[in-house]
């Protein structure tokens, strides 16, 4: 029993490699202007052409997978040849109604970046444009759940933020104002970035869970738990705020391999310690700021009504804070309550996975340094 719960616990940690990449949500921005309207999309259009499934973490886990990785080999031009065929299909799945009448939508760009590597997304920035009838007065808009989660960010004409949410699939957005900025109740913003932070912990945020799963590891006693998640929780929390406020900007090219050793030392320090040292919490501390940094850049990529600013912030914490309960919770479950008394425990439980997920943050520091883009 011991040795299947490993090899599983293990087997759902280990990193995809070999042509696999992460789905994250899409994002569009929409703009109006005198008599028009256009939503920039910044899209992972080889998944989107290759059909992979948008719920799936990984594109590797895709029966679609070997679609995807050849047109990811594709060149800008080769790429678009492919979204011509898929252009009809894509205006058909978005769906832009103003004053309740839906309004036709054409494709007017489509930038693709070069191949570099390919063992990293590509994210292509596609715009759509459509017609605002005289004196219309609002806009809703949605794209169909076969094509996933989406980000909208709206800008009036005034250039303000008008708007924004996290839509899941198949959702559509609340009636846009097209003369000014939409009234958004704090608690409508705070419920939808409490799902936010939820999604970028479980289960888009696996770097974050291995983390976590490295706390819980030196020890299935709760109060070693307790001190480090609390200095975890505290510090993420400081850095997620500055981050968000401007005062702190750290390149994410310098964030992220952080994190990803981050894991690596954690793990580490498993195996030759036994007990909650006293620089421990101040080290997990440290990588917390790192960890609320880089929560901080996926936010930024969301946005905020700048109105329901702390709402969102709070909305956005508190989620990732159920991310991380939810992860605990479940080893506790599988481990702590089981096994955690057991004299074989470090020597079965901790050391290994510690081994194995040190590993895994290894290799993605190695990533994330000499082969990011």
């Amino acid at each position: 029993m011991r040795a299947v719960l490993l090899a599983l616990f293990i087997t759902l940690l280990s990193p995809q490699t070999g042509g696999a990449h992460e789905l994250r949500p899409a994002v569009a921005d929409i703009r109006f202007s005198e008599g028009s309207f256009e939503i920039e999309f910044r899209v992972t259009l080889e998944a989107l052409i290759a059909g992979v499934d948008p719920n799936l973490s990984d594109t590797s886990e895709s029966r679609n997978a070997a679609r995807y990785d050849a047109l990811r080999m594709l060149t800008p031009s080769e790429l678009a040849k492919e979204f011509t065929g898929y252009e009809a299909q894509f205006l058909a799945a978005i769906t832009a109604s103003i004053d309740g009448q839906r309004q036709p939508t054409s494709t007017t760009a489509l930038d693709i970046p070069e191949v570099g590597d390919i063992d990293l997304v590509r994210d292509t920035a596609l715009t759509i444009t459509g017609i605002v009838p005289a004196g219309a007065q609002e806009l809703t808009f949605s794209w169909s759940k076969n094509l996933g989660p989406l980000i909208v960010r709206v800008t009036t004409i005034e250039g303000e933020d008008g708007y924004a949410a996290y839509l899941q699939s198949g959702q559509k957005t609340d009636p846009i104002s097209l003369v000014g900025v939409t009234p958004q109740s704090g608690l409508s913003v705070f419920a939808s970035y409490i799902t936010i932070g939820f999604v970028h912990i479980i289960p888009k945020g696996l770097d974050h869970i291995l983390f976590v799963v490295g706390l819980f590891l030196l020890s299935a006693q709760m109060r070693p738990l307790l001190w480090q998640i609390s200095a975890f929780t505290l510090a993420h929390t400081i850095s997620l705020a500055l981050g968000m406020l401007g005062l702190v900007n750290i390149p994410s090219a310098i964030v992220e391999p952080l994190i990803a050793a981050s894991i690596v030392y954690v793990c580490v320090e498993n195996i030759f310690m036994r007990d909650l040292s006293r620089w421990r919490p101040m080290v997990v501390f440290g990588f917390g700021l790192l960890h609320g940094l880089g929560f901080a850049g996926v936010l930024a990529e969301v946005g905020f009504v700048q109105s329901q600013f702390v709402s969102g912030l709070i909305g956005f914490n508190i989620g990732v804070e159920f991310g991380q309960l939810a992860i605990i919770t479940l080893c506790f479950a599988l481990f702590g309550a089981w096994f955690g008394r057991k004299v074989w425990y470090r020597a079965v439980i901790t050391i290994p996975l510690s081994l194995g997920i040190a590993a895994i943050g290894a290799y993605w520091f190695v990533e994330r340094t000499l082969f990011a883009a």
